[in-house]
């Protein structure tokens, strides 16, 4: 394996460069799953059956502290990456370490959220509304529970053999997916959230 010295280690080799192009082209498959999720939420957003409407059930509390945390996420793990680039070890470990953090939080304000839905009487069943919405946001908490356990999986690897070709592959492609569950939140936050507390 020919390793490229004059580019940074993530892309060093033309197997690397090919999992990047590779994970871009997952990425766009994403894009594809999540639009058509908010297409979805989009139409069934006014039918709400005898369920409560977004404007009844959303709060902006737990909203904010999603949002921060998670923003705060996608700026850590842009710092892990910057370090990895100047070959921190600890630092980069430190970063990544935060951003799975500011991912359980978020997880663990989402499901707090879902409950306090449910004991409000919103689950899936009751309004083709509440089934996209816990849709949309269910699909984007899984993929943070996947990004939890790949990212934890990553700092596993870079502990036991630091930074090579491989494992700085990994972790940049694990930071690209990182940022797109954040644009995804944007998107959430804005378009289901807010309007829906207009």
């Amino acid at each position: 394996m020919k390793v490229d010295t004059s580019r940074p280690l993530e892309y060093s080799t033309e197997e690397n460069r090919n999992k990047i192009l590779g994970f871009w082209i997952f990425l766009g498959a994403e894009i594809a799953l999540f639009s058509t999720l908010f297409t979805v939420f989009f139409v069934l957003v006014n039918r709400y059956a005898n369920g409560p409407s977004g404007e009844e059930l959303f709060e902006i509390g737990p909203v904010l502290i999603e949002t921060f945390v998670l923003l705060t996420s996608s700026f850590t793990i842009g710092l892990a990456v910057h370090a990895m680039r100047h070959n921190f070890k600890k630092p980069a470990m430190v970063f990544i370490g935060i951003t799975l953090a500011l991912g359980l939080v978020f997880l663990g304000v989402e499901i707090t959220e879902f409950v306090t839905y449910v004991h409000e009487g919103a689950t899936l069943p009751t309004s083709a509304f509440l089934s996209s919405l816990f849709v949309l946001l269910g699909t984007h908490g899984a993929h943070v529970t996947f990004g939890l356990l790949w990212g934890s999986a990553i700092l596993i690897q870079i502990a036991r053999e630091g930074f090579t070709p491989a494992t700085a592959n990994k972790s940049f492609i694990f930071s690209l997916y990182w940022h797109f569950l954040d644009v995804v939140w944007i998107f959430i936050f804005s378009f289901v959230y807010l309007k829906g507390m207009m």
